[in-house]
């Protein structure tokens, strides 16, 4: 049995207090690299993410934890982790299986802001 404690020791992440939870910016991208999301993470999220191979993030809305794809069986397949220079960010490379963004899009950037502020999606709606 893995001990993940000392896993995040290792890791020197530095969470930052956010809405008085310590968290942690992942930032999620495909092997093709298109940036598919970012959300938060806590300690208890991330050693679930690192226990099952499978994308785990802390709802600052919810207030809870969650697996990506619980409900849409949107999952992500953890391939690769990669910590940022200053140890307050994480960027996973996952296996993407449906679409990533809630609205149906496969990334959750999928509005193209103009100079004037205004803003209009691209991409295919795969729901």
């Amino acid at each position: 049995m893995e001990n993940y404690d000392a896993i995040l020791k290792n890791m020197d992440l530095k969470f930052r207090n956010i809405d008085n939870k310590k968290l942690i910016l992942a930032i999620v991208k495909n092997k093709e690299n298109l940036v598919l999301m970012t959300a938060f993470m806590n300690e208890e999220s991330l050693k679930k993410t690192l226990e099952t191979g499978y994308m785990h993030y802390y709802s600052t809305s919810r207030q809870k934890l969650w697996k990506k794809g619980e409900e849409s069986g949107n999952i992500q397949k953890v391939l690769n982790i990669y910590r940022d220079c200053d140890g307050d960010a994480l960027l996973f490379e996952v296996e993407q299986t449906g679409w990533a963004c809630h609205e149906g899009y496969m990334s959750c950037f999928h509005n193209k802001i103009e100079k004037d502020g205004s803003y209009e999606s691209f991409g295919t709606k795969f729901d």
